[in-house]
């Protein structure tokens, strides 16, 4: 898993059916201090995530997982919300915000 940071949301007026009712977002993947890493890719959201949040994702075949039985292809998907994470970073540890004002999801 990794973390990424959602920076918009794609509205497709036809798509291939498998995608019927299942949320693509844009996200940027970051490292654990919140800088960014690499390009930003398309995700399917699995969680309900929006603009502006912090989330984990899976890449490969596990990002059509969330959606089983469907079968959906997918290169990479949204599997949660992060509220906030630590790490250690100069002799101890940092707090991280993670979501944008959202409270925290229960599973």
């Amino acid at each position: 898993m990794q973390l990424a940071r959602v920076i918009g949301d794609i509205v497709a007026t036809r798509k291939e059916p498998a995608y019927e009712g299942i949320p693509l977002l844009v996200i940027q993947p970051i490292a654990p201090d919140g800088s960014d890493l690499g390009r930003p890719l398309v995700a399917l959201d699995a969680v309900g995530a929006g603009v502006g949040e912090t989330v984990f994702f899976v890449r490969g075949k596990e990002a059509s997982f969330p959606f089983h039985p469907k079968q959906v292809p997918a290169d990479a998907g949204i599997v949660g919300i992060v509220d906030h994470w630590t790490t250690e970073a100069g002799g101890g540890p940092r707090a991280r915000p993670g979501g944008q004002g959202r409270s925290p999801h229960a599973t």
